[in-house]
C-alpha cells in the first residue's frame, strides 16, 4: 500500500469511526532488573587485575572501607537492598564543614593517621598513599582537608625545616593537637609564586621576625582549613633583609589558640560558598605586622642569623626559589592520583548502568537492546575506561618516584609531577562529563554521584599549579634539557629522552591491524611526534630570541607548541608505564586485554591530536584506519568491560544505586521509607 492510500484509508476509518488498523507493534512488558554478572563473562581474573592496579595496600584499603562503613558518620543508607555511603551534599556549608572534622576525629581515634608524618621508609609512605586514596573515594573534601594538613602543612615542615622544626611539629601534627594550613596563593598571586606580596622583616633587637600584608592583593586566598579549624599556617613571604628582598621565604604563624579564637593581628575571612568542595573550609587571611620567633623560620634552604644576617649555601636565587617549591610536589602527586580514582568510580557506575539499562528495539517486536551494545555508547565509554587503565599506571609510577625520591632525582619529580597532574586532571574532568551524560537523567542525581562529583573534582586543574601553566614548565624543562645537551654535545639523559639519541621513526605508509596494535608502532609514532615538537620548539624559540626577544617573551608567544610539547611529553610517558606494567603479567588471558586496552589507549591519543595530522605524522588515510581500529576495540573490549570495572576494586557502598538495582531503589516503596 503506498503512503497516499494508507494516510487516505486512516483518515476515513477516522472519519467513519471503522476501528483501526491492528497495529505491527505490541506493549512491552514491564522492565525487570537482572544483575549484569548473570550475563557478563570475563576473560582474566578481575583479583589479578586489581592487584596490578592498585599495586600496593591491598589489605589496608579494605580496612578502610570497611571502617569508613561501618561508622553512621559516614551517612550510609539504604537503597534496594544494599548500603551505600557518600556525605550529605543537602547540609549546610557550615554542617559539611563540621561533618568533615567529626570523620577526621573518627579516623584519627582508629589510628588511621599513625606514622603519616612520623614513620620513615617506603611502607610508611605506602600506606598513608593507600589510606589516602580510600578516603578520597569516599569524599574530596575529606581529602583535601587532609592533603593540606598532612601533605602541605605537614610536608613543608618535612621538607623545608630542620631539627628543631621536626622535633616540634610532627608529632603535635599527626595527633591533631595543632591543625595546619598552608598560606601560598594570595588574591593577586595564585600560579606566579615569585611574585606574591606579603612581606617579612627581621627585628634584630627582638630577635623576631614581622610579617605583614601591605596591600589588599596581598591578602592569602583559598587558603584551606583557615575560615574555621587551623590554628598555624606556613606562611610563604617575600623576605627583606636590611632593605634587600631576598626572595620567597617560608614561615611558621599562629593564626588561633587553643580554644579557637583569632590570634591578635590576624584577620580572617571566609571565601564563601563554592560550586563543590564546601567541607573544606577555605578562607582569607590578612598579617598586621604579626610578630613569630626567628626559630619559626624554615631554615633547611636558607637562615637568619640573631644578629640579622642572610645565609644560605644556595647562592643562586632562582635555584633557591626552586627549591621552596618542593612541597608542591606532594600535593601534585595525590592531585594526579585521585583523579584516577573518580574516573573510575564514574566508569563503574555509569558501565555498571549500562550494562543493565535498555533503550529502543532494533526490529517492531524484538526487545529494547542494552546501552553498552550500542556502538556509539561503546565509544563513548570504552576508550576513557582505556584510558583510565593506562593513567594508572602513570599515576603509580608517579607515586613510585616520589616515595624513591633523591635530590638527583627531584628534577624528574618535578617535571612528570606538572605534566601527570595536568593531563590526569583534565581527562577526569571530560571522564566526569561522559559519565553523566551517559547515565542520562539519573546522572543528575546528587545520590549517584557522577554528576556532583564534576563540581567536587573541577577544582583540581587549578590548585597546586594550573593546568596550562603546568604544561608550559613541562616544555620549558625539556628546552632546557635540549638546549643542555646541544651545549655539552652528549647524548640525552633522563626525563625518557633517550630516543632522541636515535634515528627518527618511521611511520608505514600503509597501517594494518597488526601494525596499528604493535607497541613498536605505537611507541613510535610518539616519539616522533615529541621528538619533532622539541626540535621545532627550540627553533622556534631560538629564532625569537635572534631578533631581539626574550626568552620568557619567546615561550609566551610560541604557547601552542609549547602546549602540543607538553601533552606529546605526557603521552609517551604514560604510555611508556603502560608497558612497563605490561611486561611484567605473564602471556595469558590477563596480558590479551592489557594488549587491547594499551592499543586502545594509544590509537585514540593519535586519533584525538590533530598534531600527527597538522605536522604530517600519519597521512589521512592512516587516520581513517586509527578511527576504524578503535571501532573494532570497542567491540573487542565489550565482553569484558564488567571485569574491567569490577577490578577497580570500589566496594559497591562507594558506588550509587544506578549501578545496580535502580529499578527498585526508584520504587514506590522507596519513597516510603
Amino acid at each position: 500500500m503506498d503512503r497516499v492510500s494508507r494516510r487516505t484509508r486512516i483518515l476515513s476509518n477516522h472519519l467513519t469511526g471503522a476501528a483501526p488498523e491492528t497495529t505491527l507493534l505490541a506493549a512491552n512488558p514491564c522492565l525487570s532488573y537482572s544483575p549484569p554478572e548473570l550475563s557478563e563473562t570475563s576473560d582474566f581474573d578481575p583479583k589479578a587485575m586489581r592487584s596490578l592496579l592498585d599495586a600496593h595496600n591491598l589489605q589496608d584499603r579494605d580496612w578502610l572501607f570497611g571502617l569508613m562503613i561501618q561508622s553512621p558518620l559516614f551517612n550510609p543508607r539504604t537503597a534496594a537492598g544494599k548500603i551505600f555511603v557518600s556525605p550529605d551534599y543537602n547540609q549546610s556549608m557550615q554542617q559539611q564543614r563540621e561533618m568533615t572534622m567529626k570523620r577526621i576525629g573518627y579516623l584519627l581515634d582508629r589510628g588511621v593517621f599513625r606514622g603519616w608524618l612520623t614513620d620513615r621508609g617506603l611502607e610508611a609512605e605506602k600506606r598513608k598513599f593507600a589510606f589516602f586514596e580510600v578516603i578520597g573515594i569516599y569524599d574530596h573534601s575529606l581529602a583535601v582537608k587532609l592533603g593540606v594538613h598532612f601533605f602541605l602543612w605537614g610536608g613543608a615542615i618535612q621538607f623545608f625545616g630542620t631539627k628543631r622544626h621536626h622535633d616540634k611539629w610532627p608529632r603535635d601534627t599527626e595527633n591533631y593537637a595543632i591543625r595546619g594550613c598552608f598560606a601560598m596563593s594570595e588574591l593577586g598571586h595564585g600560579s606566579n609564586v615569585r611574585g606574591i606580596e606579603t612581606v617579612t622583616t627581621y627585628d634584630r633587637n627582638t630577635g623576631e621576625f614581622v610579617i605583614s600584608t601591605p596591600c589588599e592583593s596581598a591578602q592569602k586566598y583559598w587558603i584551606g582549613g583557615a575560615a574555621n579549624h587551623a590554628t598555624h599556617t606556613i606562611v610563604f613571604s617575600q623576605l627583606n633583609i636590611n632593605g634587600s628582598n631576598q626572595g620567597v621565604h617560608a614561615f611558621i604563624a599562629q593564626i588561633r589558640d587553643a580554644d579557637g579564637n583569632v590570634c591578635p593581628n590576624i584577620r580572617i575571612a571566609d571565601c564563601g560558598h563554592k560550586i563543590g568542595l564546601n567541607g573544606v573550609d577555605n578562607g582569607r587571611i590578612w598579617f598586621d605586622n604579626v610578630r613569630i620567633p626567628r626559630e619559626n623560620l624554615l631554615n633547611s634552604v636558607a637562615d637568619v642569623s640573631p644578629d640579622g644576617k642572610y645565609l644560605s649555601s644556595i647562592k643562586d636565587p632562582d635555584q633557591r626559589f626552586g627549591a621552596f617549591l618542593a612541597p608542591l610536589t606532594s600535593g601534585r602527586v595525590t592531585i594526579a592520583v585521585s583523579a584516577i580514582y573518580s574516573s573510575k568510580i564514574s566508569l563503574a557506575i555509569a558501565i555498571r548502568y549500562s550494562l543493565t539499562r535498555r533503550a529502543f528495539s532494533l526490529t517492531p517486536t524484538g526487545p529494547e537492546v542494552l546501552l553498552l551494545d550500542y556502538p556509539s555508547h561503546q565509544r563513548r565509554l570504552l576508550p576513557l575506561l582505556a584510558k583510565t587503565y593506562a593513567m594508572s599506571f602513570a599515576a603509580n609510577y608517579l607515586k613510585s618516584i616520589y616515595v624513591k625520591r633523591t635530590p638527583q632525582s627531584n628534577k624528574t619529580l618535578h617535571v612528570v609531577s606538572s605534566a601527570f597532574k595536568a593531563i590526569l586532571t583534565w581527562h577526569n574532568m571530560r571522564t566526569l562529563q561522559e559519565c553523566r551524560e551517559a547515565c542520562g537523567g539519573q546522572g543528575l542525581k546528587t545520590e549517584n554521584r557522577v554528576g556532583h562529583m564534576k563540581a567536587e573534582y573541577d577544582v583540581q586543574s587549578t590548585f597546586e599549579g594550573d593546568n596550562n601553566v603546568l604544561m608550559q614548565q613541562v616544555s620549558k624543562a625539556l628546552l632546557g634539557e635540549y638546549i643542555a645537551v646541544q651545549k655539552r654535545n652528549k647524548p640525552f639523559k633522563g626525563l625518557g629522552l633517550e630516543h632522541m639519541n636515535r634515528a627518527s621513526p618511521v611511520i608505514p605508509s600503509q597501517l594494518t591491524s597488526s601494525t596499528l596494535r604493535s607497541s613498536q608502532f605505537q611507541m613510535d609514532a610518539f616519539c616522533l611526534r615529541e621528538r619533532d615538537l622539541l626540535n621545532r620548539f627550540a627553533v622556534e624559540v631560538s629564532n625569537c630570541q635572534k631578533q631581539g626577544q626574550s626568552k620568557e617573551h619567546a615561550f609566551v608567544l610560541r604557547y601552542q607548541l609549547a602546549e602540543d610539547l607538553g601533552r606529546a611529553f605526557s603521552d609517551r610517558a604514560i604510555l611508556q608505564t603502560f608497558l612497563d606494567a605490561e611486561a611484567t603479567v605473564p602471556a595469558g588471558s590477563l596480558k590479551d586485554v592489557l594488549g587491547k586496552l594499551r592499543s586502545m589507549y594509544a590509537l585514540v591519543c593519535l586519533e584525538e591530536d590533530a598534531a600527527f595530522l597538522r605536522y604530517g605524522y600519519l597521512s589521512i588515510e592512516n587516520a581513517a584506519a586509527i578511527r576504524k581500529e578503535v571501532t573494532e576495540l570497542c567491540g573487542e573490549l565489550r565482553p569484558n568491560a564488567l571485569a574491567l570495572v569490577s577490578s577497580f576494586g570500589i566496594p559497591d557502598a562507594f558506588l550509587s544505586p544506578i549501578a545496580f538495582n535502580w529499578i527498585e531503589s526508584n520504587s514506590w516503596s522507596s519513597t516510603q521509607h
